[in-house]
């Protein structure tokens, strides 16, 4: 029998057969893992649901390594249940679940994106969350290494007047260098250079930017698609820029 114990957060829980539910989740030392759980554990006599967005502690059993094996879990706080009436925070909780699940091998250490994703959904409560969002899928970025290199002009080498992204190698154009191919270059949000403002706008053109390098340095290799919780996260903010053009 192996049996290990772990913190994470649950990524989702789908019904399983008859009675029971596939659980996902991203662990501290164990990363991306699955297991099965009861139908009866999936609401608990202290109010918990076992679904995105609970931090948790862990026990996973099984007979052999390769089996899928089972969960034991505990949960500490649910981070979902609380945003019920706020869609982008909810939509935000579910969209990192869903990169998380997209992107990254199962069973492979991922100890950053681990702390990360517990940092990410401690700090939804601040008001400048949807900039904590940005960073954080940037960090996976790096984490699965696709780095982006944010700190100078790719072309001048300058730190100041950054405005874009090259969509090919990633690296940020000054406003004077990247005006000629501006219409093909990624916008680059202030926020993202030490700015302060965080709109609406800026935040679309953050999930627009790691949008593209997710889909094309991760999800592509894999040949799957931007997930529908992503999407969705997305276009929450674009929705401001349609309303008001």
């Amino acid at each position: 029998m192996i049996e290990w114990r772990d913190h994470g957060v649950i990524l989702s829980a789908r019904p399983f057969g008859e009675d029971g539910l596939l659980v996902k989740a991203i662990t501290r030392e164990h990363g991306l893992h699955a297991g099965l759980a009861r139908w009866s554990s999936r609401k608990r006599r202290d109010g918990f649901v076992l679904q995105t967005g609970v931090e948790a502690d862990l026990v996973w059993r099984a007979r052999i390594a390769d089996q899928l094996g089972s969960w034991t879990i505990e949960p500490v706080r649910d981070h979902s249940s609380f945003w019920l009436e706020d869609r982008r925070r909810l939509a935000a909780i579910s969209s990192a679940a869903a990169v998380i699940e997209a992107a990254l091998p199962e069973r492979e250490t991922q100890p950053g994106v681990a702390a990360a994703t517990e940092a990410l959904l401690a700090a939804i409560a601040l008001e400048a969350w949807p900039a904590l969002y940005v960073r954080w899928e940037i960090g996976v970025l790096a984490e699965l290494g696709f780095a982006l290199d944010l700190e100078k002009c790719a072309a001048t080498g300058e730190t100041t007047n950054l405005a874009y992204v090259s969509p090919r190698t990633g690296r940020a154009v000054s406003s004077d260098a990247g005006a000629p191919y501006k219409e093909r270059m990624l916008a680059l949000p202030n926020f993202l250079i030490g700015g302060s403002s965080i709109t609406d706008q800026e935040v679309a053109a953050g999930l627009k930017l790691t949008a593209h390098f997710l889909a094309r340095d991760v999800l592509g290799s894999l040949n799957r698609d931007i997930p529908l919780a992503r999407r969705r996260l997305q276009d929450l903010f674009s929705e401001s820029d349609i309303e008001n053009s």
